[in-house]
């Protein structure tokens, strides 16, 4: 492959936009969590019923997932340091809006905008390392990084969350966005050089973004919808229905037009279909836990909001360890799917704990432990399919490819939050059905009745996670450097060291 000076001199200043990228990116995934815990506070002050309560939640989930394949297109087409900066300002702007917010029209408006500029932000910060890093072992310190930020900053948002809602008030959850925008768009300004030749500089594919954006809406709303209204709703089934065929007719309409939204090519690599698939199914494992143990700690266990968030810090701590120490590490010593694989069943071990909760586990004997293997493991398991997501693309597209690994996670968070609710909420009625006759506390029948749907919806993920694990080591095939593709010796150490790294001519 032709060598261009981008590729032969790397940009200086990459790692100190690492820096800016990561922070956006915290401030993207703590945004995720961090409402949930401020929600009944919220509620509260703003007179929003219970059953408006969701569209804080719902109305940036479906912004955020329905336009994100718009916003790397997006990214592609305008240029990803100017996609990534205007994001954050929109994102500081809707969030100052939401912080201000003075009824419930006010609350769902900027958190539907804060769903707008994230798609934007999202998958410009991704392509941006995907296309300033491509040195194989720089690479993988980049992606490590970045992954231990992608799967820990949710739980971060935990415990922010609740320090300032409990001691402050719940308007600093959106406040607190502000800086973090501010910093992380002056940064990138005067930092981010972008490598030339790297857009994607052909007529926006309008079919393209109006299926796609209708049909992730459609799904991702049927989804929400289904937690709450059931799986036979007259509505979730029509969600669903309509879901289907638009994303059928997008995919066709992909296939034929000129210059398409997401070029299918994209999604028919097998490491990249591999890495969107198992990467889809881990969250929506891990999205069910966090809500189950959240309501375990705080309902069952007593805990406050802080000390809540604080007992996910376990998990912190093994994603932080799994993606930077152990990922990082090994990425270019090993073939990816031998960290992917074995990642997601550390996972699945750790969640297999977690199945063990009753009224009185021990959080230091059983949760702890659970939670360590589990963020262990997914650290491993993130940081090469964050750098797999963007793996021999073309400049033109790595805005686009950054977009699906984001679109997978959050149609798969939508999917763990309303799959594994539902069955936790089936099992807790069946139990309660079960014992009711024979109970003598009502009280105490409801905490177990909750808690026996936690374990029976736990299982679920960890079948989930193993069925993940598998996808992993079955689809990908691609080698260390030093090997070739499907982990073969005989590539030269320069050419297996090509495979890892992102062209920066234009093709």
């Amino acid at each position: 492959m032709p060598k261009t000076a981008d590729t032969a001199l790397p940009d200086p200043s990459r790692w100190k936009a690492l820096a800016f990228i990561a922070l956006a990116q915290l401030m993207v995934v703590l945004d995720a969590t961090i409402v949930n815990i401020a929600l009944p506070s919220a509620q509260t002050d703003l007179g929003i019923s219970d059953g408006n309560k969701q569209w804080v939640i719902t109305a940036y989930a479906l912004a955020f997932g329905g336009l994100l394949l718009f916003g790397g297109r997006i990214a592609d087409l305008w240029g990803r340091k100017r996609t990534f900066v205007v994001g954050l300002i929109g994102f500081a702007l809707a969030s100052a809006l939401g912080g201000a917010a003075q009824n419930e029209a006010m609350m769902f408006g900027s958190r539907a905008l804060q769903g707008v500029f994230g798609a934007l932000l999202a998958p410009a910060a991704l392509s941006l390392l995907a296309v300033m890093f491509t040195d194989a072992k720089e690479r993988a310190k980049a992606f490590g990084i970045y992954g231990a930020i992608a799967g820990g900053g949710g739980a971060v948002g935990l415990i922010l969350g609740g320090l300032l809602t409990e001691y402050l008030n719940w308007r600093w959850t959106f406040y607190v966005n502000i800086p973090f925008a501010i910093v992380a768009a002056a940064g990138a300004y005067f930092v981010i050089r972008e490598p030339s030749g790297a857009r994607n500089r052909a007529p926006l594919d309008i079919p393209g973004v109006v299926l796609s954006t209708l049909g992730l809406v459609a799904l991702v709303y049927g989804f929400t919808r289904a937690e709450s209204a059931g799986w036979s709703d007259t509505l979730t089934v029509s969600m669903f229905v309509a879901a289907v065929v638009l994303l059928v007719a997008f995919v066709v309409t992909e296939a034929r037009v000129k210059s398409p939204l997401l070029p299918l090519r994209v999604l028919t690599e097998r490491n990249r279909g591999g890495v969107y698939l198992s990467l889809g199914l881990a969250i929506i494992a891990m999205f069910g836990l966090f809500l189950f143990l959240t309501y375990y700690l705080q309902v069952v266990k007593g805990y406050s909001p802080v000390k809540t968030g604080f007992a996910f810090m376990p998990m912190i701590v093994g994603m932080i360890t799994g993606s930077t120490q152990i990922g990082t590490r090994l990425m270019t010593r090993v073939p990816p799917r031998l960290l992917m694989g074995p990642g997601f069943l550390v996972a699945a071990v750790g969640m297999l704990l977690l199945t063990q909760l009753d009224l009185n586990t021990s959080y230091a004997a059983v949760i702890l432990p659970g939670m360590l293997l589990l963020g262990l493991g997914m650290g491993t398991a993130f940081m090469p399919a964050m750098s797999l997501a963007t793996h021999g693309i073309e400049p033109r597209d790595a805005g686009v490819a950054s977009a699906m690994v984001n679109t997978s996670q959050q149609v798969g968070g939508a999917i763990g939050t309303a799959l594994l609710n539902t069955i936790a909420a089936s099992a807790t009625t069946a139990y309660v059905a079960d014992h009711a006759a024979r109970a003598t506390d009502p009280r105490l029948l409801e905490l177990q009745a909750m808690v026996t749907g936690f374990a029976a919806a736990i299982w679920w993920a960890v079948g989930i996670l193993v069925a993940a694990a598998a996808i992993a080591i079955a689809l990908i095939n691609t080698g260390r450097p030093g090997m070739g593709s499907g982990g073969t010796t005989g590539a030269s150490d320069a050419d297996a060291e090509e495979e890892f790294r992102i062209p920066v001519v234009a093709h």
